[in-house]
Formats: C-alpha cells, sequence, structure tokens
C-alpha cells in the first residue's frame, strides 16, 4: 500500500488550517502564503491556494487589500476577519481534540506492542 495518498489527504485536510494560523500572524500576499508553508514542508501550488483563499473570503473568513509594490503592479494581501479569528478559535479547539486523540491511540499502540 502506498502512503502517498493517505499524507496528501492529510495535509488537504490540515491546509485550510495551516493558512489561517499563517495569517493570524500578519496579513500575506498569496505567493507570501506559499513560501511560508513551502519552508514548513507543506508545498502547495498556485492552482491549490487560489480557489481556497476565495472561498475563505466568500465564507467571510479572510479580507484583502491591495498594496502597492516595488516590483510591478498592486499585489492583493489577505488577512483574517473577525469570524476568521473566531474560526480558527474553533479549529484551535478541534487540532488540540485531534492531537490528544492520536496521542493517546500512539500511547495505546506503543503499550500493547511493548
Amino acid at each position: 500500500m502506498d502512503v502517498t495518498n493517505a499524507k496528501s489527504q492529510m495535509r488537504k485536510g490540515m491546509l485550510e488550517y495551516c493558512i489561517l494560523l499563517l495569517l493570524k500572524r500578519q496579513a500575506a500576499y498569496a505567493s507570501d502564503i506559499i513560501q511560508q508553508l513551502k519552508e514548513a514542508d507543506l508545498l502547495v501550488v498556485e492552482g491549490t491556494l487560489y480557489p481556497l483563499l476565495t472561498r475563505l473570503k466568500k465564507d467571510g473568513l479572510l479580507a484583502y487589500e491591495w498594496q502597492e509594490s516595488t516590483q510591478g503592479p498592486p499585489r492583493k494581501y489577505y488577512c483574517l476577519t473577525d469570524s476568521g479569528h473566531q474560526f480558527l478559535n474553533e479549529l484551535d479547539k478541534a487540532w488540540g481534540e485531534i492531537e490528544r486523540t492520536v496521542s493517546l491511540l500512539k500511547g495505546i499502540q506503543a503499550t500493547t506492542m511493548s
């Protein structure tokens, strides 16, 4: 069995959460988001990111503003809305629950294998 597909599905499931975490720190341009995710070993392409940013904006979790650029046309910088901050808080709680569950199960697995 190939683990690649399972890893891909796990990444997709947490991508939204990771993007919101990045934007909690500061507003960012799409290519900056891609770069920060890449630095965290979460590879994302523009074809995946832009539809997700559009959906998050449509859902009221993100807003954007145009900022002038020294390297060409103005750039769209994304930031969290108040609803986005609230949603991220809920995702933080959900992540904590998932993390506890996996840790518990890994502990059970380690105990039964000993």
